[in-house]
């Protein structure tokens, strides 16, 4: 085989060589794209069925004249709005789990209002937070009572979550403080942000109606589980 010969095959030999590997490479890629369609499709699916629970829960609930159910039923039916708003934007695995997220906490709100009302709460649900008990601290004059069953004087059922940086746990309070905590930056209670008088006062305001501990039994700033 002469020198032209030679050459020409090993133009060929390469030709084939570097068309495999694009192939290979196309073939990859196209894998990892087909593995992450297929998560978010998942994750679309999940965010989907949470959010189809809550409207049933929803739909299927009466709080009468029961003040606490009604409190809850309200907050359980924003949650449903918001979820569903974060559904119609939601394109990523990421932003489908936040759909997830608040549906479940809406959930919660259902499960307090069927409880408030005596009815059975229904199926288990993913844990929001840890449950409070029975507390009660004063700041600026004002008491502020905590606990994990509704009452008169704890209407507000809040699910567990962090509010201003701080791990608040689930329960049944006297005031929704933590809608203030959330909105435009916890703007509290006689110029103190509201969330930090609240923590600060259940540890230094009196004594703890549930034992030592602070809120829930929780430590305090920087202990296990504290806020």
């Amino acid at each position: 085989m002469g020198f032209i010969a030679l050459v020409l095959l090993a133009l060929v030999i390469g030709s084939v060589a570097a068309a495999v590997g694009r192939n290979r490479q196309r073939a990859a890629t196209g894998a990892g794209q087909t593995a992450q369609q297929d998560l978010t499709a998942d994750a679309g699916a999940e965010a989907t069925r949470w959010v189809d629970r809550l409207g049933g829960g929803i739909a299927t609930l009466a709080a009468g004249d029961d003040r606490a159910a009604r409190q809850a039923l309200a907050d359980a039916t924003e949650r449903h709005r918001a979820a569903q708003a974060q559904l119609a934007t939601a394109y990523t695995p990421a932003q489908y789990a936040l759909v997830t997220q608040t549906a479940v906490e809406g959930l919660h709100y259902v499960r307090s209002a069927r409880t408030a009302l005596g009815l059975d709460p229904g199926p288990a649900l993913p844990p929001a937070g840890a449950a409070a008990a029975d507390q009660q601290v004063t700041v600026n004059g004002r008491t502020y009572t905590s606990s994990d069953q509704p009452a008169a004087g704890n209407p507000y059922y809040y699910p567990g979550g962090v509010v201003a940086g701080r791990t608040v746990p689930g329960g049944w309070y006297s005031t929704p403080w933590w809608k203030t905590a959330l909105v435009a930056g916890a703007a509290g209670v006689g110029g103190m942000l509201l969330a930090d008088a609240l923590f600060d006062g259940f540890h230094h305001h009196g004594p703890p109606m549930g034992g030592p501990g602070g809120f829930g039994g929780f430590g305090g700033p920087g202990g296990p589980g504290g806020f």
